[in-house]
């Protein structure tokens, strides 16, 4: 009888960034849910704290880690505590982002460069930080970067954000081949609109109820919805897996616009 997939996260310890709120977090939460060790990481240590008890009142093991991705001895830092506190670092979730929502001639020089700095600059600076880590130690790893259906598919007032997503996801093709040979997978989750505290109050808006209806499975996102593609990349199970984008937005990124 053949085997099942496995994935079970019981040996990993992880590094999720952006994880004090929304996608993040819930990711967080759904690794120590799976086995994991988990370093939740973010800028506001209240919040952080929060999801670190909230993990272990279920009974896993997490430690919170101020970070700024976008400032290379901080993420020098975190990835050093991380080990200290946690073991043998194995996973990366690069989650952190923020958007600026802004038609493009009024989106300044400084909007662009916070939204490229945050989404895009930091995921490269952590990942080559995790990356050299493992690779002077011969470890194997994984990195899972939380991409978006906007990396392909426009919006208006979103120039900055769609730029960042799209360039996330042609560096995790690049990073993927590159770090192969050393053992270290690199892949992305694409989420569409996915309903979080940070995103409700536009998307059960009118203008979030049009989007909603042009969604093939008509309804919005919910973080758990990926839940089984972060443990296909993150477990075992997706071994063989590396350069891949995984979509999750029940289908809208194939809907007519």
């Amino acid at each position: 009888m053949t085997a099942l997939p496995n994935f079970d996260l019981s040996d990993q310890v992880a590094l999720v960034t952006g994880a004090s709120s929304g996608i993040g977090r819930h990711l967080a939460l759904l690794l120590a849910a799976a086995g994991a060790k988990v370093a939740l990481a973010a800028r506001r240590s209240d919040l952080l704290t929060e999801a670190t008890l909230e993990i272990e009142a279920e009974g896993g093991i997490a430690v919170p880690i101020v970070l700024d991705v976008t400032n290379s001895d901080s993420i020098a830092a975190a990835v050093a505590e991380t080990e200290r506190a946690l073991g043998p670092l194995s996973l990366l979730v690069n989650n952190a982002g923020v958007t600026i929502a802004k038609p493009v001639l009024e989106h300044t020089e400084a909007d662009w460069d916070q939204v490229l700095d945050t989404n895009l600059k930091g995921a490269w600076l952590i990942t080559r930080e995790f990356a050299a880590h493992l690779v002077a130690r011969g470890r194997p790893g994984r990195v899972v970067n939380i991409a978006s259906i906007l990396a392909e598919r426009a919006i208006p007032q979103g120039p900055s954000y769609c730029a960042a997503k799209a360039g996330l996801v042609h560096l995790t093709h690049v990073l993927a081949m590159e770090l192969a040979r050393y053992g270290i997978l690199v892949n992305a989750l694409a989420p569409g609109f996915i309903e979080t505290d940070l995103t409700r109050a536009f998307l059960l808006s009118e203008a979030g109820k049009r989007l909603q209806a042009r969604i093939p499975l008509r309804r919005l996102g919910r973080p758990d919805d990926l839940d089984g593609a972060m443990l296909l990349l993150a477990s075992p199970a997706g071994a063989y897996l590396t350069g891949a984008v995984i979509t999750v937005d029940g289908g809208h990124s194939v809907a007519a616009i």
